[in-house]
């Protein structure tokens, strides 16, 4: 067999459902191992159980990882998503000396790889980086809301209530409360309306405008991205579908090439 053939055998390999499925398995169970060796109690009854299965496990991701190698060639290293599995696998073989136990602890980014393998998590993952620029805008106009609310709040309530709006920096955190509706009414706009008959306006005009206008325009933009993303997700699987076409006709061709030759070969040797 040629290199070419070796080479769509672990692509195909790789990528069969039952295969992925099987990866799916695998990840699921290290996560739970790894999350086991948080017990005590566990790591002394059955610690060594524990480290051989996660030593076996992550030889299988290894193993994985260089047909992935091998059949993508150059390929492997421009998808980030491969890139990313890369790095997970090689911090798992950092030495656990004092100095790099940060980098050990961060093996249980192992279990970041099913965002990988399951196709519903990865177009998640790509519509929230794609509407990262358009929530720029957003975050800038919410900032411009706290900032002018800040400045307004701290100068009318700031002497009467210095612990919530005695300076820019105090008002920006209670503000932030009072976003979040975690006991804006009773705890802060209530023991304000009291020396403030008419600070109810305030809070029910920032509410409005931070918390419901624009969360739903975070919304709306995390939506709109998710719905692109998969328009191009189904653009970029049938481009998949049409290079895997071709790579099997690719194969076809080259057996029937060497099976031309071997004919060739006993019709002259005749």
């Amino acid at each position: 067999m040629t290199i070419h053939s070796l080479r769509h055998s672990a692509y195909r390999l790789t990528h069969h459902p039952m295969f992925q499925h099987a990866m799916i398995v695998l990840i699921v169970i290290n996560a739970i191992l790894l999350g086991m060796e948080t017990s005590h109690d566990l790591m002394e009854q059955s610690g060594q159980i524990i480290h051989d299965l996660d030593h076996a496990i992550l030889g299988i991701f290894v193993i994985e990882l260089c047909l992935l190698i091998f059949a993508r060639g150059r390929n492997f290293f421009k998808d980030p998503w491969c890139v990313f599995d890369f790095i997970v696998i090689a911090i798992s073989f950092v030495p656990a000396s004092d100095s790099l136990s940060v980098l050990r602890s961060l093996r249980v980014l192992r279990v970041l790889r099913l965002i990988n393998k399951v196709a519903s998590m990865r177009k998640v993952v790509r519509g929230l980086l794609n509407s990262l620029s358009s929530l720029g805008s957003v975050v800038g106009l919410l900032l411009v809301v706290f900032y002018v609310s800040s400045v307004v709040v701290t100068n009318i309530f700031g002497s009467a209530f210095p612990d919530w709006f005695g300076d820019l920096q105090h008002s920006l955190f209670t503000l932030f409360q009072v976003m979040t509706l975690e006991g804006w009414a009773g705890d802060i706009a209530r023991p304000v309306m009291e020396k403030f008959p008419y600070a109810w306006v305030f809070f029910l005009f920032f509410i409005l405008s931070a918390t419901f206008v624009v969360v739903n325009l975070f919304i709306a933009v995390i939506v709109d991205s998710l719905s692109a993303s998969n328009q191009d997700e189904k653009s970029t699987s049938d481009t998949d579908e049409i290079k895997l076409e071709l790579n099997n006709l690719k194969l076809l061709i080259l057996k029937q090439q060497e099976l031309i030759e071997r004919l060739s070969e006993r019709l002259g040797s005749r």
